[in-house]
């Protein structure tokens, strides 16, 4: 996708935000306990690269994608941290990640097995890593049964110069929620399953942002902090506090490209489905929904001037209108996520206006709305 260099539309990126948000983590980790800053879906939407070189200088001493093709990324750049990819990567190319040092999950046997052919083609590669994923409960991958766990460590075991074990981990579904019934199941499950492994690998973990902020005793020696690197709560505002304040590292700003007057009954955008109701100014921001900026968001609000002004008519792909409390001329600041004046508004206000959460508003910002950084970290 073409970035948009040359409009006046821009995601900014506060450096400084990331890292306070990261240190303040590292700070209250045990001594043992690693932390992992997770930048798959291109650092939810920040800039993998970016929050990568920042997230290093803050502490972190690894990194967790999403998807292979992230990690190699990472590697093209230079970052030679442990790297572990959190989805199920087809096994055709796991010596690709051997190559790279790339560390992949396995949630079965019959993956190993597919792999081991692959791997034993290119002998001279090192064993790949392997994180074992254990599913407690969040019912997306993992290892269920004992014995099939059993299993594919016997498995592994049986070709040393193929595999290697470096860590265990699960996934909660619960921890950003207040009542934590289910997540001790979870963590007791977990327990279970490492208790049937030979030894402990390198690695055990367990936490995400939400389980590191709000169940530490929980972390074991590494954790995946993600969202909370990006200063958003994990929960939304179902846990409202978190143990230090969360910084928001994302702004999203445009400008006015036009404004106009006009008068009872005309109307705006497609389906005319807003109607002035008398004299009205209304002024065009040059940002659709094929930038991310979701067509449902009709009838929300952005800020002109420490103003909110309301969304009128349906959003079109590239641009959408508003209406003013008065005539502003073409280039005048138009804040959809941030702060203008006394207000402020939040990625958690767009996601509950859209009836989503906050963390797909920022993922769903598209590469066309150019990036940009304020207060760099070197």
């Amino acid at each position: 996708m073409t970035i948009g260099n040359f409009r006046p539309a821009t995601v900014l990126i506060d450096e400084t935000a990331i890292l306070h948000n990261i240190q303040h983590e590292v700070a209250r980790l045990k001594k043992q306990t690693q932390l992992f800053a997770v930048v798959k879906a291109d650092a939810y939407g920040h800039g993998m690269l970016r929050v990568a070189r920042v997230a290093k200088a803050a502490g972190a001493t690894g990194f967790c994608v999403a998807i292979l093709d992230e990690a190699l990324g990472l590697r093209k750049a230079d970052y030679s941290e442990p790297v572990l990819v959190l989805g199920i990567v087809p096994s055709q190319y796991a010596a690709i990640a051997a190559a790279q040092t790339i560390s992949l999950p396995v949630s079965s046997t019959e993956w190993l097995e597919q792999a081991l052919p692959v791997l034993e083609a290119q002998p001279e590669l090192p064993p790949l890593r392997i994180h074992l994923a254990l599913d407690t409960g969040m019912g997306r991958i993992g290892f269920i049964e004992d014995q099939a766990l059993k299993t594919a460590v016997a498995f592994v075991e049986a070709h040393p110069k193929q595999f290697v074990i470096e860590g265990v981990f699960t996934h909660f579904a619960t921890a950003d929620a207040p009542d934590d019934t289910y997540f001790k199941q979870q963590v007791d499950k977990f327990n279970h399953l490492v208790d049937l492994l030979p030894s402990r690998p390198r690695y055990v973990h367990v936490s995400n942002s939400a389980t590191s902020l709000w169940h530490a005793a929980c972390n074991g020696n590494m954790i995946r902090y993600g969202v909370a690197i990006y200063g958003l709560n994990p929960s939304g505002d179902a846990i409202p506090t978190t143990p230090f304040p969360l910084e928001p590292a994302l702004s999203l700003e445009s400008e006015l490209t036009y404004c106009k007057q006009v008068h009872a009954g005309d109307g705006i955008s497609y389906g005319v489905t807003y109607r002035a109701k008398g004299d009205e100014f209304i002024g065009t921001v040059p940002i659709g929904y094929a930038d991310g900026w979701l067509r449902r968001l009709q009838g929300f609000h952005v800020l002109v001037d420490g103003q909110y002004c309301e969304i009128v008519g349906r959003i079109c792909m590239d641009q959408f209108m508003i209406r003013l409390p008065k005539a502003y001329p073409a280039g005048t600041k138009v804040v959809l996520v941030g702060q203008s004046g006394d207000q402020e508004i939040t990625l958690l206000d767009v996601a509950k206006y859209s009836k989503t959460i906050h963390y797909e508003i920022a993922c769903n910002l598209t590469p066309r709305l150019k990036r940009q950084s304020v207060n760099p970290v070197d």
